[in-house]
């Protein structure tokens, strides 16, 4: 899996990208044939932002979260896309 961060208006540090490298390790777990993940971290005023779009085989997942701590943001973030993936994963478990 490649992960590709990005940040706008926000410095990324190494525990940022340490964090966010952490949680998509639980999404992977779930659904082993992601091929490509692009994170962007971004502050609006008081709003911190994290997005994701990740490509998968059969499918590309898209998820957004907003909270006033980027790593707040980035937990809802994960857990979107863990949902997601598993929701993915029965979907063609199904066919």
């Amino acid at each position: 899996m490649q992960v590709n961060i990005t940040g706008h208006h926000v410095e990324l540090t190494d525990a940022l990208r340490d964090y966010v490298n952490e949680k998509l390790q639980r999404v992977e777990r779930h659904y082993d044939n992601i091929t490509t993940v692009q994170v962007t971290l971004s502050v609006e005023k008081e709003r911190q932002q994290a997005a994701c779009t990740l490509h998968a085989a059969g499918a590309d997942l898209h998820a957004e979260a907003l909270d006033n701590d980027m790593y707040a943001a980035i937990d809802a973030l994960a857990e979107k896309l863990d949902r997601q993936v598993i929701k993915q994963k029965e979907k063609r478990r199904g066919h």
